[in-house]
């Protein structure tokens, strides 16, 4: 079954939201929707369209941790402010995660599991990807 992937978003960690969203505002970007809080990942997320005319148009994701010893706040004490993950979209996320496991790609998620905004997601181990947190989120 071939899926059509796409960028969905870039995760950007930062220390507040409202720090971090002060360049991508400047930039003329304008924040969608209200900020989320994911409890089972202990973070806030604010999201910037890149284009307020495309639904489908690739997002910034600002994430700030709700404390240190979240996966955001331990990747903001480890390496800083700045890109923590890439998602790309997917038509069936279970078909793509049985598909990756099958060739042996090892996964964070190995069942699909609540995002933002109520979205399924499933992330890919870096050690699998050249280095890069890699977010799997249905379409």
């Amino acid at each position: 079954m071939k899926q059509r992937i796409e960028i969905d978003h870039i995760g950007i960690a930062t220390n507040t939201l409202e720090e971090g969203s002060r360049f991508w505002t400047l930039l003329g970007l304008q924040s969608q929707g209200k900020d989320d809080f994911v409890e089972d990942q202990g973070v806030t997320t604010r999201f910037f369209p890149l284009s307020s005319s495309d639904s489908r148009s690739p997002n910034i994701e600002l994430l700030e941790p709700s404390g240190p010893d979240t996966p955001i706040g331990k990747f903001l004490s480890k390496r800083g402010e700045g890109i923590q993950q890439l998602c790309l979209s997917v038509d069936n996320l279970e078909h793509m995660i049985s598909h990756l496991i099958e060739n042996g790609i090892q996964m964070i998620d190995e069942a699909p599991r609540k995002g933002a905004h109520n979205s399924i997601i499933a992330f890919v181990h870096p050690k699998s990807t050249g280095g890069v947190l890699v977010e799997l989120k249905q379409r």
